[in-house]
């Protein structure tokens, strides 16, 4: 499993704790923010593979707000949101605003690993598919010049056989200066 950067952001210092603990322990790199104002503090200034945010917390920017200026900021960034109030219109509204995944509180850890795996191989598979596509770039580029130079040696070809063709074909010189100006042109 590839190791990501991960933003926990978690109203309750107890669960932030835990969190962190425990994703650092999967190798995984870690920063917290304890409220949705320091959540985007962070994020204007860094990129995180995957943030992890509580859904209600105090004050004006809960986690839909955080999820909100992560996705404004980075498409390419996973979101969970994770409640102890879970309801399914919270989850389908934090779908419908781009979240990823939805966790309820307490946190399942093991339900958590799984869906970092998930995210994980889902972030190789991307990497893979877009080193594949700039390779294919580059050999549809390359192609491209090839033929075109083909097409090149192809015309100069046509023009020197046209050549050589009015040469053999003109009667008024001689057959061996013909053949003799024809060998010239070919070399």
């Amino acid at each position: 499993m590839e190791n990501l950067k991960i933003l926990v952001v978690e109203d309750d210092p107890g669960t932030l704790l835990v969190l962190q603990k425990m994703l650092n322990k999967a190798g995984h790199e870690v920063m917290t923010a304890e409220d949705g104002h320091q959540a985007v503090d962070i994020v204007s200034d860094r990129f995180f593979d995957l943030v992890i945010t509580d859904l209600s917390m105090p004050g004006d920017v809960d986690g839909i707000g955080v999820l909100e200026e992560v996705k404004e900021k980075y498409k390419q960034t996973e979101v969970i949101v994770m409640t102890a109030y879970a309801t399914v219109e919270t989850a389908v509204e934090a779908m419908k605003k781009g979240a990823a995944d939805y966790l309820k509180k307490p946190v399942n850890f093991d339900e958590l690993k799984l869906r970092l795996e998930r995210l994980s191989t889902l972030k190789s598979a991307i990497k893979d598919a877009s080193n594949l596509r700039e390779a294919m770039n580059v050999t549809e580029k390359t192609a491209g010049e090839t033929i075109q130079d083909l097409e090149m040696m192809v015309a100069d070809l046509q023009r020197m056989c046209s050549e050589v063709k009015k040469t053999l074909a003109d009667q008024s010189v001689d057959t061996q200066q013909r053949v003799t100006m024809s060998l010239e042109m070919l070399s």
